[in-house]
């Protein structure tokens, strides 16, 4: 196959992943973001750049929203919500920060291949998302795509999904959320 044939292999692996997601599950998040004060994210390698992406959007929205990790991210209280990205549902340090944030008594939410993992089951909302672990040699969704790719690529569009719906709940446009846009760039 050639680049092109291998971008519409990917497409249609993207488009079958639609089918298997849960509306139900999907609006759960969006009323959890829009009842919370503070909205924190966190995702592990690739899962945790679509993660910062997905806090981007929400800060164009006027959305008070922050990236575990970063220098200015505040602390979290029992009114916020920290929505996880992790295909595996287990990676250590993500496992952490979810015991922790249950402790302090805010809301979880886990959107993962695996909604039984130790996150997902710390979790007060799960979303789960179609693909195959890093690992996929025990996997049954097949792909084409090396290790955790259509899981973390069906995460950046399933988190821009919920941005759409959010700004449809709210009555944003586009064209409101331009004027958060950076401008020193």
């Amino acid at each position: 196959m050639n680049t092109t044939q291998y971008l519409a292999e990917i497409i249609k692996e993207l488009n079958r992943s639609v089918d298997l997601i849960l509306n139900d599950e999907a609006e759960k998040l969006v009323n959890g973001i829009l009842e919370s004060k503070k909205i924190f994210v966190a995702g592990a390698g690739r899962s945790g750049f679509m993660a910062k992406s997905f806090a981007m959007r929400m800060m164009h929205m006027g959305i008070d929203a922050y990236v575990i990790g970063e220098t200015v991210t505040p602390n979290f209280e029992k009114d916020d919500i920290l929505i996880i990205g992790s295909g595996s549902g287990g990676t250590k340090g993500l496992v952490s920060m979810a015991e922790k944030a249950k402790s302090i008594g805010g809301t979880i939410a886990a959107v993962t291949i695996f909604p039984e993992s130790t996150i997902g089951r710390l979790a007060d909302i799960t979303i789960k998302l179609p693909g195959s672990p890093k690992d996929q040699s025990e996997s049954d969704f097949k792909t084409i795509q090396p290790m955790g790719s259509l899981f973390e690529q069906t995460l950046l569009l399933f988190y821009d999904a919920v941005i759409l719906r959010f700004m449809e709940k709210k009555g944003l446009d586009t064209n409101k959320m331009y004027g958060r846009h950076a401008n020193l760039e």
